[in-house]
């Protein structure tokens, strides 16, 4: 028994010492055909794939095997079973491809997004050139791609002169496909630069019709006059990122926590709040349309049938208003919850607008420094203490006190809104959003239930943002109680037959709740610190631009 061992352990020394050797001669008859790697691989896997099976029909061979089978057969057998399946004799006979027959895999594409994730290889770039900056024999390129910029290295000795002289003469924005080692860099913005390899040209801007918008600066009615140029550049793709952000965020922080979206008309037969000129449309013959203004009325109805809702969509408004804050095509976020009052809306308003400005921080650190804004800001408003909350009569004595101090040129009158200059003083005293509520009910829509304590005011509140940028958020508890509503819109002389679908929800099963409305694009501008609304959205319509 212990000489069968000896031999058997023997017999597997030879057969690991011939696997071995097949492999030494296999490494370097590839190496000296300069075969890429992938195939070598395939071959070790191969011989190492058949070594198994002819072991393993060896076994089965050895348990089946006749007694008195003739060892000299057997071994024949074998080495003529070797000779015939062994992958390096099949290699003599087979012609063994050059490295000029092979052409190597080109690099991953991938996006300046993700490029740290690529440091030290090769990869591709498909996108535009931003900028070029040459300095003897050295180039400097910049290439954006939609997820941000890179600088490019291109040493003239370390590339063809084809790809030099081509970069060299390429015009601003001309799109290309570009390869090259990614190499980490801390001087650079993103941290990494890359060293150009090649260089595709995709399509070339020629010389004689530039690309219009140069690095140098130009006015606004240029630049909003080649709005579908001017959002390429480098700030106004953050600020486009960042509002996809908000949005995402926004519809997220809803859909987790049970809400269901539901989507009112966009054709209205009338208006929401009564106060807005709305754009006016013919409607089959005699009927007339109206382009929304707001879709919570229409939620009122499906929050009755689902509990918690919200909206989400573009929404218009007529007013003539030439301010930084406006514009007249705008998206709306609105939710709308049975059983809330006016406290319960105001921790969702603020839950809600930190959730947004936490998932912005958490994607966007990099847009925020090109846009130029100050994180610092952002990060004080999701710091662990409650948003501030003002009553108008407390709001109304600030303004009062800043008009006494010279602080602001025109005193507020008590009864009144609060105009642009009012809310941007108040905002511009917190850190935080501040919650001014209770305003008059003179002065507010028609479906906002009154104070019981006070039946002069509403139970509304508006939000407003800080740093001066004023009202991001406006919301109340709605009138629930039939007659009171039908007092409310003959009040304010809207025509009864519209709103009758309106009053049904008060008729049948009416319960108290809330609702708030917040616009992205002065959210968006609060959040990057624009000066404009213009700024938040991908192509403003305002009262004197509808183009492009």
């Amino acid at each position: 028994m212990t000489r069968l061992l000896h031999r058997h352990n023997r017999v597997i020394e030879r057969r690991r010492g011939r696997i071995i050797r097949d492999r030494l001669i296999l490494l370097q008859r590839l190496r000296n055909a300069r075969l890429n790697r992938r195939l070598v691989i395939r071959v070790l896997d191969l011989i190492k794939r058949r070594r198994l099976e002819r072991q393993l029909a060896r076994r089965i061979k050895r348990v089946r095997r006749p007694k008195g089978l003739c060892s000299s057969h057997t071994t024949q057998h074998r080495s003529n079973h070797h000779q015939a399946t062994h992958p390096l004799n099949a290699l003599h006979h087979s012609p063994i491809p050059l490295s000029s027959d092979v052409t190597p895999p080109p690099p991953p594409p991938t996006t300046i997004a993700d490029i740290g994730k690529h440091e030290g290889q090769s990869i591709t770039l498909r996108g535009w050139l931003y900028n070029l900056r040459a300095s003897g024999k050295l180039l400097f390129p910049i290439f954006r791609d939609g997820t941000g910029t890179i600088q490019g290295i291109v040493p003239k000795a370390a590339v063809s002169e084809h790809v030099f002289e081509t970069l060299k003469s390429l015009t601003l924005e001309s799109s290309l496909v570009v390869t090259g080692r990614v190499r980490a860099d801390a001087r650079a913005p993103s941290g990494f630069e890359l060293d150009v390899d090649d260089v595709t040209i995709t399509q070339r801007i020629p010389d004689e019709t530039p690309y219009p918008i140069q690095l140098k600066e130009a006015g606004v009615d240029f630049l909003m006059e080649n709005r579908h140029l001017w959002i390429r550049t480098p700030r106004q793709s953050s600020i486009l990122r960042v509002r996809a952000t908000i949005m995402r965020a926004a519809a997220e922080y809803f859909d987790t926590n049970g809400f269901i979206r539901t989507d009112p008309p966009i054709l209205t037969p009338n208006a929401c709040e009564g106060t807005s000129e709305l754009f006016e449309m013919d409607y089959f013959g005699d009927d007339k349309a109206y382009l929304t203004q707001s879709g919570q009325l229409y939620i009122e109805a499906t929050a009755m049938a689902l509990g918690r809702v919200y909206s989400f969509g573009p929404t218009f408004r007529a007013e003539k208003s030439k301010t930084r804050r406006h514009l007249t095509e705008f998206w709306m976020i609105e939710p709308e919850v049975t059983y809330m009052d006016l406290d319960g809306l105001m921790s969702l308003a603020e839950s809600f607008l930190t959730h947004i400005v936490t998932r912005v921080l958490e994607a966007h650190t990099a847009d925020l420094k090109t846009i130029g804004k100050d994180v610092t800001k952002l990060e004080a408003v999701i710091a662990p203490s409650p948003f501030p909350r003002l009553t108008y009569d407390e709001a109304h004595a600030m303004l009062v006190d800043a008009h006494d101090k010279g602080l602001i040129e025109t005193v507020h009158q008590y009864g009144d809104d609060f105009g642009s200059p009012d809310e941007t003083y108040i905002s511009s005293q917190f850190t935080k959003p501040v919650m001014v509520h209770r305003y008059p009910s003179a002065v507010k829509a028609f479906y906002m239930q009154p104070d019981p304590l006070d039946p002069t005011k509403a139970l509304c509140v508006d939000v407003l943002a800080p740093e001066g940028y004023g009202e991001i958020i406006g919301g109340s508890q709605r009138v629930d109680d039939y007659d009171l509503l039908k007092s409310r819109i003959e009040s304010h002389n809207l025509p009864m037959a519209a709103f009758q679908w309106y009053l049904d929800l008060r008729k049948y099963g009416s319960v108290p709740h809330s609702g708030f409305g917040m616009g992205i694009e002065r959210c968006v501008a609060w959040i990057c610190g624009l000066e404009h609304v213009r700024e938040t959205i991908p192509f403003a319509r305002t009262l004197n631009r509808i183009y492009p």
